[in-house]
């Protein structure tokens, strides 16, 4: 089994201390990294990867995936994991071409796709589903990127596995309950659209040994 850990109140506990202190930037830390935690921002787009309790009317009805332009918000933050069959070793970075899920932090359902319907733009929906961590094979997506591993500053297209739809903002804005906030859906061709950059978030050193109390192994980057 890979990672399967689920999101529990020691990563809460980690992201107060996010707020408390930076670190700055070393070699050690240009990569995003297993079992960090992140923001991702649409660079097109200029909004954050968010998640909340609230579900879609239509489609699948699962936990909505939206963006938004508030930086300070916590439900943008992401934990990056390895997938049920493929482990991935906390501060290890992650490799150009990996599988991975990401599980949002304050929810603990997984980034996910499938051939549902997006509610406003009708591209493919991107929800949120699972319980604490689990989920399924639905939720595993592909890092695209120009080099060997994740580096932190390069903008990175996300290709869902099962499908290959790319994670995309193409501007479309909700209204009510979610007002503002934009649809975040997959597309099958590339473009300026779907690039995503690693932002603020807690970035666990690659020579850190796993297993160490989580408050002592995270490092925050801001």
């Amino acid at each position: 089994m890979g990672d399967s850990g689920g999101v529990g109140p020691v990563l809460a506990l980690t992201l107060l201390f996010s707020y408390l202190w930076t670190l700055s930037q070393g070699t050690e830390l240009r990569f995003v990294t297993c079992g960090s935690i992140v923001k991702l921002l649409n660079v097109k787009h200029n909004v954050r990867l968010h998640s909340h309790d609230v579900r879609y009317g239509s489609g699948s009805g699962q936990q909505s995936v939206t963006g938004v332009t508030a930086v300070e918000d916590s439900n943008s933050y992401w934990s990056v994991r390895g997938t049920g069959s493929a482990a991935c070793q906390r501060g290890t970075p992650v490799r150009c071409g990996q599988t991975i899920r990401l599980t949002h932090v304050n929810t603990g359902r997984n980034l996910h796709s499938h051939h549902f319907s997006s509610p406003l733009s009708a591209n493919q929906e991107v929800s949120a589903f699972g319980e604490d961590g689990e989920g399924d094979t639905l939720d595993e997506w592909t890092v695209l990127c120009g080099g060997e591993l994740w580096e932190r500053e390069e903008p990175v297209r996300l290709r869902h596995a099962a499908t290959e739809g790319l994670l995309s903002v193409t501007g479309e804005q909700y209204g009510r309950p979610i007002h503002g906030q934009r649809e975040v859906h997959a597309m099958r061709h590339a473009s300026q659209h779907n690039y995503w950059r690693a932002m603020e978030g807690v970035f666990v050193k690659p020579s850190e040994v796993p297993g160490r109390d989580a408050r002592r192994t995270l490092h925050t980057e801001f």
